[in-house]
């Protein structure tokens, strides 16, 4: 009698479950639901209760879970994906840059200029003009402006036309800055100023000496709640272009504090990852401290909506503007204004800070990164993440390298080898790839966003866009539209290249959807709750208008959100 009343006690528990299974609030049905799970499955419909997904399948299996107030929405053979990670993006100041005053596209020197004649006359004599992220790569001409032609623009004016860690000054700007021909850094960092080789005089550009640069800022000042308008109004943009998740990569506190806010007002609409910005210059001590704090960070908690995941900073120059550094020579350049044969650009941190500074994140259970864009700045990060992990286990804090567009044989090995995982901007190949190639060759490109390389040698990298300045997906600077990156990704043609760059670095599609899904959850410590749709998961998914693993390569950079739910509700519908 006891035995029989416990199977019928045991049988009734299991039982349970599927008798009580609440009913779905949310299906989707006769569409294309791409998994992206580990068989990368197609399925019909899918389910959602709450903000988790109750079940993919069939739409026979899913509408089981249909009840009296379940929505159902009718795909109508409409594609959905896992909603899309942004893997590099800087909001709350990108957000911020035409507040004070609209910036328009410039593709020439003759557009710089005209912006900067139309700021003079605005403008009281002497005050600054300044013009940021209007990088010489995406000029028709392909080269700074020169010193004279910035002050025939301005002559009233200082101006500086800053590229990162770069910048062109005219006369004005570098008198008042007390930048001479004797200049020098006395400051313990790197940089320079370009001098013309047969007069010795200054030509304007300064190398990572920006920070000597006396700007004094001039527009209308903003408060918090403009700040707050500014960065939900770009949340709702990038809902818009697909995007469910994104990573910043260079938060200040005060940034961090502005998501705090959002978060507790309900008003974000895309989760974050955040890597806390750590400046580098000054005594080890203090940075090995600030680095030490950010590890005590309360955001450090597991949460998927905000959450610090590590620590950022910056290893050398750009590839925009001339400093990256490279394992060979630049070469003279009148597209960068480099003088210097030997030059190879900047490398920021000398390998035994960088060393101590990398050993102190892990310690603190912190991912690191840094901006690494040459060859020789990957390899100097690879060399000390490899002397790391001969004495710990440097794996479970997913060591990033940040851009890394420059690489090699070697470097892609020895990231396989040590778990390192990466974070790389397609659509610099796409708008860029035109003047590295007139710089460098397309030999000397054969490791440039080697894409495929990576993944065969099962490297984890994951799509971004390095959005800098402005709100529109492809107006931005730079553009942050997925669907372009994963274009640039499969075509690896650049805008105005009249061939494909090293093809065989091109994926298929799977792998450009991966690069944007699962493959950023995994860089947002998020691939357990986001990045695929799968059973259990948070229910972030996008509904789009057109299949993109068959319409034509050449309009996949077209694709509309029809509509986006994160977490099970609905954040984003097409009008």
């Amino acid at each position: 009698m006891i035995g029989r009343i416990f199977w019928i006690l045991a049988f009734s528990w299991h039982a349970l479950p599927a008798v009580c299974a609440a009913d779905a609030d949310l299906i989707l049905h006769n569409g294309k639901i791409v998994t992206v799970d580990n068989e990368f499955s197609v399925r019909q419909a899918i389910a959602i209760e709450g903000e988790r997904i109750l079940n993919v399948g069939t739409n026979e299996e899913v509408l089981k879970a249909k009840g009296d107030k379940t929505k159902l929405i009718d795909l109508q053979s409409k594609m959905v994906l896992p909603g899309l990670i942004d893997s590099h993006v800087h909001p709350t100041s990108a957000c911020m840059t035409e507040f004070d005053h609209p910036i328009p596209d410039m593709e020439t020197i003759a557009d710089v200029l005209e912006y900067i004649k139309g700021r003079g006359k605005i403008l009281a004599e002497g005050e600054w003009i300044q013009l940021r992220q209007v990088f010489i790569t995406r000029l028709k001409e392909q080269r700074y402006p020169t010193r004279e032609e910035l002050d025939r623009a301005a002559p009233k004016h200082p101006v500086i036309f800053a590229t990162g860690p770069d910048a062109a000054l005219n006369s004005l700007a570098l008198k008042l800055s007390g930048i001479d021909k004797n200049f020098e850094v006395t400051d313990g960092g790197t940089g320079f100023a370009e001098k013309d080789p047969k007069t010795g005089e200054l030509t304007g550009i300064l190398r990572n000496c920006t920070r000597y640069v006396k700007v004094e800022s001039t527009g209308r000042k903003a408060t918090d709640l403009d700040r707050a308008e500014r960065l939900v109004q770009l949340f709702k943009d990038y809902n818009s272009a697909g995007l469910t998740g994104i990573i910043d990569r260079d938060a200040s506190a005060a940034a961090i504090r502005q998501y705090e806010k959002l978060k507790d007002k309900n008003q974000l609409t895309l989760r974050i990852a955040v890597s806390h910005s750590v400046t580098t210059s000054g005594p080890l001590d203090r940075i090995v401290g600030s680095i030490r704090a950010v590890g005590e960070h309360p955001l450090r908690a597991p949460d998927p909506w905000l959450r610090v995941i590590g620590i950022k900073t910056y290893l050398d120059g750009g590839m925009l503007t001339g400093s990256a550094y490279m394992q060979q020579p630049w070469g003279v350049s009148t597209i960068y204004g480099i003088t210097d044969p030997q030059y190879r650009g900047l490398l920021f941190i000398p390998h035994d800070k960088l060393l101590a500074i990398v050993l102190t994140a892990i310690k603190a259970n912190l991912q690191f990164t840094a901006h690494s864009v040459g060859d020789g700045a990957v390899h100097t990060l690879l060399d000390v993440y490899r002397e790391l992990a001969q004495k710990m286990d440097i794996r479970k804090t997913r060591p990033c390298i940040t851009h890394a567009n420059f690489m090699s044989d070697t470097a892609i090995k020895r990231m396989s080898q040590l778990g390192i995982v990466v974070d790389i901007q397609p659509a610099w190949l796409y708008l860029d790839s035109r003047t590295l190639e007139a710089q460098f060759g397309y030999d000397r490109l054969r490791y440039f966003q080697p894409l495929k390389s990576l993944l065969q040698l099962k490297v984890l990298a994951g799509g971004g866009s390095d959005h800098m300045q402005k709100i529109g997906s492809f107006r931005s600077i730079n553009p942050y539209n997925p669907f372009l990156g994963m274009q640039t990704t499969i075509t690896r043609k650049g805008r105005g290249s009249p061939q494909q760059l090293h093809p065989e670095e091109a994926l298929t599609r799977e792998q450009a959807i991966r690069f944007y899904t699962i493959n950023n959850a995994h860089l947002m410590f998020l691939e357990k709750e986001t990045g695929s749709l799968e059973a259990g998961k948070l229910a972030d998914l996008i509904v789009l208008d057109r299949n993109v693993l068959t319409c034509p390569e050449e309009t996949i950079k077209d694709t509309q959100v029809v509509r986006m739910y994160v977490g099970g509700k609905a954040v984003y519908e097409r009008k």
